[in-house]
């Protein structure tokens, strides 16, 4: 008699989960199989506020340069926060659309994670460095979490006002590796650490939001379609109109 588990693997055999990444100004998707976690095809754009004009696009392109349709599709995932409000919003609704023309399950997955696990998966540093992830949120602010080097987390996601003493703690014992738009303001406070060492050009990708989507999904990690939210971490800032 077949189990759960081994009907839940035949599921997966041959078909695919589409990840999205609009956290930043890049517009990122990619394709992955769920069988092995191998990439299939990725296509991004690196246009400041165009993802609500050519997301869409991306994915039509992507699945048509592949030999994929729609209905290949087993999962999508979607970069989690925090991030860009609108290219969150953006994000979330494509992903929420798509989950639920074509009842499939939904996958969310923490920005500054797979950022971390993108960066961590490209160097040869030791395997006592922590990873830093950071997204500018604005003036001295940024959006950090600190991760080991298999994807550990030290420090959740959290807003950090940036001055000389920002994780002086950590820095005091551990040699700690920063990247991420955020990461060139904190290099510019700091100066130079014997425990700080930064990456530049480093930015969010679907790749990685699909490489650990592949995982959660067969930990069968889904949301709830209907009631998923990115994870904005921050209230979204808004300014009244004055009066006339």
């Amino acid at each position: 008699m077949s189990t759960f588990a081994e009907n839940f693997k035949a599921t997966v055999s041959g078909i695919i989960l589409l990840s999205l990444e609009t956290s930043s100004p890049v517009c990122s998707v990619a394709l992955h199989r769920l069988e092995d976690g191998s990439l299939i095809g990725q296509s991004e754009l690196r246009l400041d506020k165009s993802h609500s004009t050519h997301l869409t696009v991306l994915i039509e392109q992507l699945l048509a340069n592949t030999g994929h349709q729609l209905a290949d599709l087993a999962a999508v995932a979607v970069s989690d926060g925090p991030g860009s409000y609108t290219g969150l919003r953006i994000g979330g609704a494509a992903a929420k659309g798509l989950c639920f023309a074509l009842d499939i399950p939904l996958v969310a997955v923490s920005t500054l994670q797979a950022l971390a696990a993108q960066v961590a998966a490209g160097t040869a540093r030791p395997s006592t460095w922590l990873y830093c992830p950071m997204l500018d949120a604005r003036r001295t602010e940024v959006y950090a979490a600190l991760y080991t080097h298999d994807g550990q987390q030290v420090l959740a996601p959290t807003p950090l006002l940036l001055d000389a003493d920002t994780l002086a703690e950590q820095l005091a014992t551990r040699a700690v590796l920063f990247f991420g738009h955020g990461a060139a303001k904190f290099q510019a406070l700091l100066g130079e650490h014997s425990n700080a060492s930064f990456l530049a050009g480093i930015e969010p990708s679907a790749i990685s939001v699909g490489q650990l989507a592949v995982a959660a999904f067969h930990r069968q990690e889904f949301q709830d379609v209907a009631y998923y939210e990115p994870f904005y971490l921050k209230e979204v800032y808004t300014t009244t109109p004055k009066a006339r």
